[in-house]
């Protein structure tokens, strides 16, 4: 039984990537696609939103003299790259999917629309947001943000490479805590790190929960969308 009726999925560029955190490895798309397909035949509506860090990170080379704003546009256009490989593997599994892009390129994807995406949702249309909010300065942790509040999404889905929020970095500190609920306000004091603070601040005012879950476990997706007790919930 599923918990949710609309969901917006935030996937990192890193989760379509193979060793290295580079490129596009399509086999990880593939079972990426199944595992989001599961939730869509259960009849769950889902929106994804994916990175673009496996392409272009833009702030990484800000910092080494590129202008800013000419690299966040780079990044967006790795997001769109990114959301046209995992419609195509959705798509090979059967599902409808559309991607709506923030900046326009009608020969590759609609321009985000929301109402055109929300009636795309209702028809039980996989929805992939790509190129963020168009505006630079913004992560793709806040597009997500952005679009869960504009399709009204129940929760935004985090999906992270470990199991979720942790008191500290668990990759450095074997003792380190998972919490199994958080509020925002705590999140964002104790600079947790989940997701950047413009988002979490817009989570929290709007009242739409975080769940943060670890993809690498094969099934995530599905218990999360279940309702099953998986990752953190921040609300």
């Amino acid at each position: 039984m599923a918990k949710y009726e609309r969901i917006l999925l935030k996937l990192s560029g890193e989760a379509m990537a193979g060793p290295g955190n580079f490129g596009i490895d399509p086999d990880r798309v593939k079972g990426l696609a199944s595992e989001i397909a599961a939730i869509a035949n259960k009849g769950i509506q889902t929106g994804v939103v994916v990175g673009g860090g496996n392409i272009f990170r833009g702030i990484a080379l800000a910092a080494r003299n590129m202008d800013r704003v000419t690299g966040d546009h780079m990044g967006m256009l790795a997001t769109v790259i990114n959301s046209l490989a995992l419609q195509d593997a959705l798509e090979q599994v059967g599902q409808h999917t559309r991607v709506m892009s923030a900046i326009q390129m009608h020969q590759v994807a609609e321009p985000y629309i929301r109402r055109r995406a929300i009636r795309h949702l209702e028809k039980g249309r996989i929805v992939i947001f790509a190129a963020g909010t168009s505006n630079p300065y913004f992560s793709t942790d806040t597009a997500a943000t952005l679009r869960a509040l504009e399709i009204k999404a129940q929760v935004i889905a985090k999906a992270t490479k470990v199991d979720g929020v942790y008191d500290k970095d668990p990759m450095k500190y074997p003792d380190a805590v998972m919490y199994q609920q958080i509020d925002y306000t705590e999140v964002l004091t104790r600079s947790l790190g989940v997701m950047d603070a413009t988002s979490i601040a817009m989570c929290r005012d709007n009242k739409l929960p975080i769940l943060v879950f670890n993809l690498n476990t094969q099934g995530n997706i599905m218990r999360m969308a279940s309702g099953e007790p998986v990752g953190t919930l921040i609300s």
